[in-house]
């Protein structure tokens, strides 16, 4: 099962004099990890480099370094602890000590597994996009039955008649929400699979 990050962490450390500062936080989008990226790199330092993952998107950047040295192994340490949401920022300020690519790779590879297995973590749940309509007086009632199965309300749309509810649930418990919504509403409310 894949994890994501609960908050954002940091990792510092010296290598032969150079400092390196590992920092990873979850993310929602490819936009949020470029505006993380963004806030966080420092201008002033030598390299700022950094990888991102979200389910099939990934990116990666050297910033300067010998190609292949940072980026691939910081979303190889990424990939190696079963991270998903997730970017990861190494900034490096270089001590006059030549590191050589294997030193690079092991050093911006070790200080975000050492980020990441120091970080507080959380199970991501594979979602299933569903919508179904329904009234009012049932929205408050269904929300916690979806609340009890750790389902998400993604989007409320609000109308003359009722409500319109796009909600992300785990696939093991549609046909119990089902079964719970056909008994509020009496067999009117039908969920439906997002398109």
């Amino acid at each position: 099962m894949p994890f994501t990050l609960t908050g954002p962490t940091e990792f510092r450390e010296e290598i032969r004099k150079s400092r390196f500062i590992t920092l990873a936080a979850p993310i929602g989008s490819a936009t949020d990890a470029q505006a993380f990226i963004e806030q966080h790199s420092d201008l002033n330092a030598t390299h700022n480099c950094w990888a991102w993952k979200l389910g099939a998107q990934y990116r990666s950047t050297d910033d300067g370094e010998p190609g292949g040295t940072a980026g691939r192994p910081i979303l190889a340490a990424i990939d190696a602890q079963d991270f998903d949401r997730v970017v990861v920022l190494v900034i490096r300020w270089y001590g006059g000590i030549q590191l050589g690519t294997g030193g690079l790779a092991r050093a911006y590879g070790g200080g975000a597994n050492k980020c990441l297995q120091q970080a507080a973590r959380v199970t991501l749940i594979n979602r299933v996009p569903l919508h179904f309509e329904c009234t009012f007086s049932e929205l408050a009632l269904i929300k916690l039955r979806l609340a009890e199965l750790n389902g998400v309300v993604e989007e409320e749309r609000f109308n003359a008649n009722g409500v319109g509810l796009s909600i992300a649930l785990a696939p093991e418990s549609i046909d119990t929400l089902g079964r719970q919504l056909s008994d509020i509403s009496r067999g009117r409310i039908v969920l439906q699979r997002a398109q």
